[in-house]
C-alpha cells in the first residue's frame, strides 16, 4: 500500500497527540484531511481544534457528520473501538479503515526515515535529531509524540512538520507492537526497560525492529538489554568511557538547569537536567554525525535545543518552590525524572498520577522499587488516584497500594486521592529551595493541573 493512493482522509480521534501529528503531516504534503474527536463539543473552546483548523484540517464532533462518500480512507487509533458510530458508518460506506500505525508505516516508506525506538526518551531524541538536522540545513520532516518548543513557537501544536529535505524522523512505538511495521533507513534503539510488556517480549519486538532496518542500526551500549542487539559497535553510543562504542560521553556535570559533558573529546553544553539528557544527546550525535553533520555543528545545535512539551518543563517558581512538569509514566522514567531534579535542590517533592489500572497493576513492584531507590532522605513521593480513560478495566488496584509499599521501605510517601486536594495537603511540606515535580501521562488535563498547582501555592 502507498499513501499516494489516498487523498481525502478522515481521522477519528484527531485530537490525540499521535493522530494529530499524522493529520498535520498529510495536510502538509497536500492531502485533504479532516477529523473528529470526542473532545470537540459545540460552543466549547478547544485549542487543539483551533490549531488543526488553522492548518486547513476541518474538524467535526464525533457524530459521523464528517464522513461521506468522498472519504477514501478512515484512520483510527488503538483507543477507537469498532462500536464507535463513525467506524460503523465507514464500514457501511465500504471506506477502508486503517490504524494510525499502518498509516505512519506507509508515510515512512515514502521518505528516508530515521525511526527512534526504546521504552524511554523517544520524543525527546526525535526532537533533538530534528532540531539538529534543521540547524544543519538539511530541512527534515518530523512526526512526533510530543510538541517541539521550536515548532510550538510558530503557533502550531508542534508535533509535526513537513520539510523539503529527504529525511523524516518518527517515533517507533513498541507499546502496541507497531514498531515492527517500519522499515527505516536508520533504526535507533535508546533503551529497553520493563514498561508495557515483559522483557522477553520487548526483546523479540526490538529484534524485529533491528531486522527491518535497511542501513544502520544504532544502539545504546550503556543499556544492557539494548546493547545485546548491537549490529556494529562503531555505530553505537555509550555514556561511560569504560564502555566501547563509536560515540562515548564523559565528564558529565550539572549546574542548576545546565549540563556539560564531552562526546569523543568534544565539549557539549545544554540547557537541560539529568545524565539521561547527555545520553539523549549521545544518541542524537550518533545519528546526525553518521548523516554527515560535524560534531561541532551538532554541539552548536544542541546548545540551542529548547526541549519539548511536558519534558522537565519549568512551569514557574513561587515562594522559593520551582514547579516542573514531566511526562514520566513508567518506573524507569519516574526514577530518572526525580534523579534529574536532585542536583537542583536539597529537597524534591514528586507527585505522580499513574494511568490505567492494568499497567499500574503490571508495574506495581517496579514502580515501588525504582522510586524508593532514588528518593533521598528529604525527598517525598505523592500520588493521586489512577487516571481512568474509560473502558472495561478491572479496578482492583489503587495508587495508595503503591504508596503503602513505598512507606514500608522507610521512604516518605503520601496519598491524596483527589488531586484537587494536593496543593492544600502539600503546603506544610514545602520549604525554601524545593523542587515540586509533577509526573504523569495520557491525561490531557495534566498541563492545566500544573498551572493550577503554581497558582495555588
Amino acid at each position: 500500500m502507498s499513501i499516494n493512493k489516498y487523498n481525502n482522509i478522515f481521522f477519528i480521534g484527531v485530537a490525540g497527540v499521535g493522530m494529530s501529528a499524522i493529520a498535520q503531516y498529510l495536510q502538509g504534503i497536500g492531502k485533504q484531511v479532516s477529523g473528529s474527536d470526542r473532545y470537540f463539543v459545540a460552543d466549547q473552546p478547544n485549542d487543539t481544534k483551533n490549531k488543526l483548523e488553522a492548518e486547513g484540517i476541518h474538524c467535526f464532533p464525533q457524530d459521523g457528520t464528517g464522513i461521506s462518500e468522498n472519504t477514501d480512507l478512515v484512520v483510527v487509533s488503538t483507543a477507537i473501538e469498532d462500536t464507535v458510530a463513525e467506524v460503523q458508518k465507514a464500514k457501511q460506506l465500504n471506506i477502508p479503515i486503517l490504524k494510525r500505525s499502518q498509516v505512519l508505516a506507509m508515510i515512512a516508506e515514502s521518505k528516508k526515515t530515521i525511526a527512534v525506538g526504546g521504552t524511554s526518551g523517544k520524543s525527546t531524541v526525535s526532537a533533538m535529531i530534528f532540531d539538529t538536522l534543521e540547524f544543519a540545513g538539511m530541512k527534515p520532516s518530523i512526526i512526533s509524540g510530543a510538541g517541539l518548543t521550536s515548532i510550538i513557537r510558530e503557533g502550531k501544536i508542534g508535533n509535526a512538520k513537513v520539510g523539503k529535505g529527504e529525511w523524516l524522523v518518527i517515533e517507533a512505538d513498541e507499546s502496541d507492537g507497531s514498531i515492527v511495521q517500519y522499515h527505516p533507513e536508520i533504526g535507533l534503539l535508546l533503551n529497553i526497560d520493563k514498561d508495557h510488556q515483559e522483557i522477553d517480549e520487548l526483546m523479540e519486538i526490538f529484534g524485529i525492529f533491528k531486522q527491518h532496518t535497511k542501513s544502520r542500526f544504532i544502539t545504546n551500549q550503556s543499556n544492557k538489554l539494548a546493547a545485546q542487539l548491537s549490529a556494529n559497535l562503531a555505530h553505537d553510543f555509550a555514556s561511560s568511557p569504560s564502555e566501547k562504542a563509536g560515540y562515548v560521553g564523559s565528564d558529565f556535570s550539572q549546574n542548576g538547569f545546565e549540563i556539560s559533558f564531552t562526546i569523543n573529546g568534544k565539549p557539549f553544553k545544554m540547557n537541560a537536567i539529568g545524565k539521561h539528557s547527555m545520553e539523549n544527546a549521545l544518541a542524537t550525535t550518533a545519528v546526525c554525525h553518521q548523516l554527515g553533520v560535524s560534531l561541532e555543528t551538532i554541539a552548536a545545535a544542541l546548545v540551542q535545543y529548547e526541549g519539548i512539551y511536558r519534558r522537565h518543563q519549568v512551569i514557574g517558581k513561587k515562594r522559593g518552590v520551582t514547579i516542573i512538569d514531566d511526562y514520566a509514566h513508567n518506573p524507569a522514567k519516574c526514577a530518572a525524572s526525580i534523579s534529574a531534579c536532585q542536583p537542583i535542590s536539597p529537597k524534591v517533592i514528586a507527585w505522580f498520577q499513574p494511568h490505567g489500572y492494568g499497567p499500574t497493576r503490571f508495574l506495581r513492584a517496579d514502580f515501588v522499587a525504582e522510586i524508593a531507590h532514588v528518593l533521598r532522605e528529604n525527598d517525598e513521593i505523592w500520588m493521586s488516584e489512577i487516571f481512568y480513560a474509560g473502558g472495561s478495566a478491572v479496578k482492583d488496584i489503587s495508587a495508595n497500594d503503591l504508596i503503602e509499599d513505598i512507606q514500608k521501605l522507610g521512604k516518605k510517601a503520601y496519598f491524596v486521592a483527589n488531586r484537587k486536594d494536593f496543593v492544600t495537603a502539600i503546603q506544610p511540606h514545602l520549604s525554601e529551595n524545593t523542587v515540586l515535580l509533577l509526573m504523569g501521562a495520557r491525561d490531557p488535563s495534566l498541563e492545566t493541573f500544573a498551572k493550577e498547582v503554581l497558582e495555588g501555592l
